[in-house]
């Protein structure tokens, strides 16, 4: 759903002798103003009080494509939330109809459920309360209207444990498969209506190689294509005061980029020229990752409607959390994916190796899986910046 470029410098004597007395007192880490959604809403509110601030400091934690945060609540009815789409958060270059973004609608409710269940509250979602959105576009209504009411039939979910552990994990995966329990428990947690899951892995290697050419491809094609990678420009936050900043989009707080930037030497505004050395290396990396990538996961429905595609997020943030649970990593592939014209052949490749007839079908998601390093979370902006006006 969200990318993460690095940029590579060949032949950059000048930065590096201005720099390299500085860059050693330089962190990568991120700032802690920019994470301190993670740190989570404390206790449970006591009873008798409002609980829906509790919950969306869960539901904010939830992936989203980009890290766009593309959500907009209102809180004015009493016992309800009322969740919009943020249309000023958008990405009509790669997500041209905003399917990713209803996905990432999905993904919010998702979490948001499993909260509601924590304090015993059953969250009865009514998506497009006020009718469903057309396929190409999306308008100023809302995407669900969210009605809370106490019910102790209700019991925890287990996921809801591991909603701060949940990471978008983009390093080298190692060549372990996930095990055949795991990969059963991910089915299981994403089980939605018109949906299928699957997955591909040790067992396939040939197959398994086709869907990481197809992967190698559709990335290639995203930063070559200069408007796709002017898009992901635009929200590539550098350094930790534009980290802090925005709380969204694309992180790099790493010390050379930092310095290339504050010199002036890499301009966000301009795509780079074919054949840039930057971009090169940035295929390189990238293919080398994809490269140890054990198992692929993905999710397909048949149909391909505003309410399937928020189910399907649904669906994605359940699967990623029970992946969690077992110790595993998940990177959303999304470029081959994206409706634009220049994916067409990566889209069609990986619909027919998934088996989803693209005239029926649509997948939905599609992600590497599998044991990697520990990384940490992505920045959130708060409650607080989600709200409309009271």
């Amino acid at each position: 759903m969200e990318r993460r470029l690095f940029i590579r410098l060949i032949g950059g004597g000048v930065v590096t002798a201005a720099t390299v007395g500085t860059l050693s007192a330089c962190s990568s880490e991120l700032p802690a103003p920019a994470l301190a959604a993670w740190n989570g809403p404390g206790q449970p509110p006591a009873p008798g009080t409002d609980p829906r601030h509790w919950l969306l400091a869960h539901a904010i934690l939830a992936p989203h494509s980009h890290n766009l945060q593309s959500w907009l609540v209102d809180l004015r009815e009493a016992g309800h939330i009322t969740l919009y789409c943020d249309r000023s958060r958008l990405l009509p270059e790669t997500d041209p109809f905003s399917r990713q973004m209803m996905m990432s609608q999905g993904t919010f409710l998702a979490l948001l459920d499993l909260a509601a269940r924590q304090l015993g509250l059953r969250a009865d979602i009514e998506l497009f309360p006020q009718g469903e959105f057309g396929p190409t576009q999306i308008d100023q209504r809302p995407t669900a209207r969210i009605s809370l009411q106490p019910d102790a039939s209700l019991r925890p979910d287990p996921l809801f444990q591991h909603i701060f552990q949940r990471r978008t994990n983009r390093e080298a995966y190692e060549a372990t498969a996930p095990a055949a329990d795991a990969m059963a428990t991910i089915a299981a947690s994403a089980a939605a209506p018109h949906t299928v899951v699957g997955f591909v892995g040790g067992s396939q290697p040939q197959l398994r190689d086709q869907h990481r050419q197809v992967a190698m491809d559709a990335w290639r094609i995203e930063l070559e294509t200069p408007r796709t990678i002017l898009e992901s420009y635009r929200y590539l936050r550098v350094g930790p005061a534009e980290i802090a900043e925005h709380r969204d989009g694309i992180s790099i707080n790493a010390p050379l980029v930092r310095a290339v930037t504050a010199l002036g030497l890499f301009d966000r505004t301009q795509a780079p020229k074919p054949g840039d050395s930057a971009v090169a290396g940035q295929i390189k990396d990238f293919n080398a990752k994809l490269a140890t990538t054990p198992a692929f996961f993905w999710l397909t429905t048949q149909g391909n409607t505003r309410r399937i595609q928020v189910q399907a997020g649904q669906a994605y943030a359940r699967a990623q959390l029970a992946a969690t649970a077992h110790g595993l990593s998940m990177q959303p592939l999304s470029q081959a994916l994206q409706e634009y014209p220049e994916q067409a052949v990566p889209y069609a490749a990986i619909h027919q190796l998934v088996g989803a007839p693209v005239t029926t079908h649509t997948v939905q998601m599609w992600a590497r899986l599998g044991h990697a390093p520990a990384v940490g979370p992505a920045p959130r902006r708060g409650v607080q910046a989600l709200l409309l006006p009271v």
